[in-house]
């Protein structure tokens, strides 16, 4: 259906035919004020948290991170994987029309789980297609890292956090976690620290500063994590790494 014109909190979406739109507990949902009547034409799934409780769903329900996209992260499906969306729903729904036994919730659980479980293949094929997107939000994120590192920021604030990259890029913490692990193959965190141990080794190679002073100089309130990070990295201790360099 087309629904350009439905609002998720502020915003509103931004696909119009088929799309998928997850929604989680708290979130709102609904039209543009003056909007004319329309028809929606689709399919929709609503449960309740209690019924996924106990369940792999619940157990693994931050593997689906897309529930915490933004409005401008939205699925957009082939037709191919449209048809298989809807084949799940009708298994539910098939399921649903029978008289309730035993077996019930167990097999609609199944197919809700597959049902999410299609979505993060599909999901994960739409950061392939967004290929272009996806290295200009990768090379704004090296730019944003290597401004933050050289301003006064780092000292104010500490070292960057993934929450505050993902919101100067205008993305959810979840999904540009998300995008930057499919570019990388590393965790958005881990490339954050790759950065910072990039800087270190140049700090730490100049001998005129402490290690203590270059740790308070990158954001960390305690020279302690700023050598474990370091050897972590490196393999080295940072006195170490002075000495051999």
């Amino acid at each position: 259906m087309r629904c350009e014109s439905f609002k998720y909190g502020k915003s509103k979406y931004d696909h119009q035919e088929e799309s998928l739109v997850f929604i989680g507990p708290g979130q709102t949902f609904g039209l543009e004020p003056g909007t004319p009547p329309i028809q929606p034409n689709g399919w929709a799934l609503a449960f309740h948290p209690d019924f996924i409780a106990s369940s792999s769903i619940f157990k693994n329900i931050s593997n689906y991170s897309f529930f915490a996209y933004d409005i401008n992260e939205a699925l957009h499906v082939s037709e191919r994987e449209k048809n298989i969306i809807v084949d799940c729903f009708k298994k539910i729904l098939d399921e649903l029309k029978q008289n309730t036994d035993a077996h019930s919730k167990v097999l609609i659980l199944s197919y809700i789980e597959l049902l999410l479980n299609y979505c993060v293949r599909f999901y994960e094929r739409q950061f392939i297609m967004r290929k272009n997107l996806n290295t200009d939000i990768l090379v704004q994120f090296e730019n944003l890292l290597n401004e933050y590192f050289t301003s006064d920021l780092i000292l104010q604030s500490g070292m960057p956090t993934v929450k505050y990259c993902a919101s100067r890029l205008h993305l959810s913490p979840n999904y540009f976690g998300d995008l930057i692990k499919k570019e990388t193959g590393i965790t958005a965190q881990e490339f954050i620290h790759k950065k910072l141990i990039q800087l270190a080794r140049i700090k730490v190679s100049d001998t005129t500063q402490s290690i203590s002073e270059i740790a308070y100089s990158l954001g960390f309130k305690y020279p302690s994590h700023f050598t474990k990070l370091f050897k972590q990295h490196v393999g080295k201790t940072p006195n170490e790494f002075r000495v051999v360099n």
